[in-house]
C-alpha cells in the first residue's frame, strides 16, 4: 500500500536549519472540533505563522456528527486537507489502513509521547505511528468545594471514605450525593466503570492482558468495579434512571450535588456555569497506599493526508504540535484538554491543574474497551454501557455481568476463546 513518508527521514536537518520553509505554503486542517475555531484562529494559527512566516494554516472544522462522512467524501474525491484531525483508535487506524493517512513513526517528534500516548492512534502490533497525539481527557469526581466545607468533609482518598462521604451527604439531605443518571448510559461505563475501574484491574497491566487473551472479564479485577458501582445507585438521587446527562450536569452546576463523576473536558463548561468554588479528587484506592491508575484516555491527534500537495509544510507543523510552546497554547485555551507530550506543560486553571496533577501520583491507561475489543459484534463498548447501568440499578449481578461481557466477547475475539 502506498503512503507518503516524503521527507519524514530529512524533516529533522530541515528543521534544525531554518524556521521557515524556502517556498511559500499554504495548509489546510480537517477538525471536527468546530468549537475550537477561534482558539485556533486567534491563538494556535498566530503562533506558529510567526515562527514559520512562509506557512499560511487554515482550520476548516466540519460538524462534529458530520465530520467522518464529510472527511471520507473529501479523501475518496481529493479533496481533503493536508491535515487531518485524528479521533482515537479504530476510526483513524481505517484512515491509516485505506492508505489515507501518512506513517509519522520516521518524525523525530513522536519521540515526544509515551508509548500510552500513542498508542489511539498506531497499528495493533505499534510499528506505525499515524497521528501525533494532541490531547487526553482525565477521569475523576468533581466536587463542591462549598458543601464539602459545610459539611466538614475531608476529600475521600480511600472507597470507604468515598462511601463515607456520600452516606454522610445524604444523610444530611441539603445536596445530592452525587450527580449522574443512566438514561443515557455512556455515562455509567465513561465516568463509572472506566473510571474507578483502572484501580481494580491495574490499568495498563489488566488492558494488555484482556487484549492478550491473558486475563478474562469473568476476573476478579473486571467484575469487581460492577459490585462498586451497585453501591453507588443509592447515592445518585430520586429518579436518576431517567436523568440525562445534560440533566446531571445542570444538577451539579446549580449547586443542588455534591459530588460529580466526571471527565476533564467538564472543566471549561463547570467554569462558567458554577457559581461555587470546585475541586477535583481521583479515583478512590481500595486501600491506604495503594498504587493509583487514572483514566488519561487520549481524544485527539494530528495526522498528515498521504495525498498532501505540502508535506514538508505539513510535516513542520506537525513537529510544532509536539512542541512545548503549542502544549502550553492548548492546553490552557481549553483547559481539561491536556498535552500528551513528556514535557510538562504550566496549566494556570486550578481545577484542570488538579487533574493533571494525578499523572505525577498515578499510573496512567486508556478506557479499556477502546483499543481492539469492540471491533466485532457484540460490540464490548456498547454492552459495557449497558452492564454498567445493570449494576448501578441491581439489575444483575457483578458475576453475570461479567460472564455475559466474556461470552459476547469470546464469540468474536480469537484470543478470549
Amino acid at each position: 500500500m502506498k503512503r507518503n513518508t516524503l521527507g519524514i527521514a530529512l524533516l529533522t536537518t530541515a528543521l534544525a536549519g531554518t524556521s521557515a520553509l524556502a517556498m511559500d505554503a499554504t495548509i489546510t486542517i480537517e477538525s471536527w472540533r468546530n468549537d475550537d475555531l477561534k482558539l485556533w484562529q486567534e491563538k494556535i494559527i498566530p503562533a506558529f505563522e510567526a515562527k514559520h512566516p512562509n506557512i499560511s494554516v487554515k482550520f476548516t472544522p466540519s460538524a462534529p456528527a458530520e465530520y467522518n462522512a464529510v472527511l471520507n467524501s473529501k479523501l475518496d474525491a481529493g479533496s481533503a486537507g493536508d491535515l487531518i484531525t485524528c479521533r482515537p483508535f479504530d476510526a483513524s487506524l481505517a484512515l491509516y489502513d485505506a492508505g489515507h493517512l501518512s506513517d509519522l513513526s520516521g518524525l523525530e517528534a513522536m519521540n515526544n509521547f509515551s508509548a500510552v500516548a500513542k498508542s489511539a492512534w498506531q497499528t495493533d502490533d505499534g510499528s506505525a505511528s499515524f497521528c501525533v497525539p494532541m490531547a487526553s481527557v482525565i477521569h475523576g469526581f468533581i466536587y463542591n468545594k462549598d458543601a464539602f466545607a459545610e459539611l466538614g468533609l475531608d476529600v475521600p482518598a480511600t472507597e470507604d471514605e468515598f462511601f463515607a462521604a456520600l452516606e454522610a451527604i445524604k444523610a444530611d439531605g441539603t445536596y445530592i450525593p452525587m450527580a449522574m443518571g443512566t438514561n443515557d448510559q455512556w455515562e455509567a461505563a465513561t465516568m463509572g466503570y472506566n473510571n474507578i475501574g483502572p484501580n481494580y484491574w491495574k490499568g495498563e497491566e489488566g488492558r494488555l492482558a484482556l487484549i492478550a487473551g491473558e486475563q478474562k472479564l469473568t476476573d476478579a479485577g473486571w467484575v469487581a468495579p460492577y459490585a462498586t458501582l451497585a453501591r453507588w445507585g443509592a447515592y445518585l438521587g430520586d429518579g436518576y434512571e431517567a436523568q440525562t446527562y445534560p440533566d446531571s450536569q445542570n444538577i451539579f452546576t446549580l449547586g443542588r450535588a455534591a459530588i460529580y463523576p466526571a471527565g476533564s473536558w467538564e472543566v471549561s463548561g463547570f467554569n462558567s456555569l458554577a457559581d461555587f468554588e470546585m475541586g477535583a479528587f481521583k479515583p478512590p484506592v481500595q486501600n491506604a497506599g495503594d498504587t493509583c491508575y487514572i483514566s488519561d484516555h487520549t481524544d485527539i491527534g494530528i495526522g498528515m493526508n498521504a495525498a498532501s500537495k505540502n508535506p514538508e509544510a505539513a510535516q513542520t507543523f506537525l513537529a510544532w504540535v509536539a512542541s512545548p510552546e503549542f502544549a502550553g497554547i492548548f492546553a490552557n485555551a481549553l483547559p481539561g484538554f491536556f498535552p500528551l507530550s513528556s514535557t510538562p506543560v504550566e496549566i494556570n486553571d486550578p481545577l484542570a491543574a488538579e487533574f493533571v496533577s494525578w499523572r505525577g501520583e498515578c499510573e496512567s491507561t486508556i478506557r479499556s474497551t477502546y483499543q481492539i475489543l469492540s471491533r466485532g459484534t457484540p460490540n464490548l463498548e456498547n454492552d459495557t454501557w449497558g452492564a454498567s447501568v445493570a449494576a448501578i440499578k441491581g439489575a444483575s449481578s457483578p458475576e453475570d455481568l461479567g460472564q455475559k461481557l466474556q461470552e459476547g466477547l469470546a464469540s468474536w475475539y480469537a484470543p478470549q476463546q
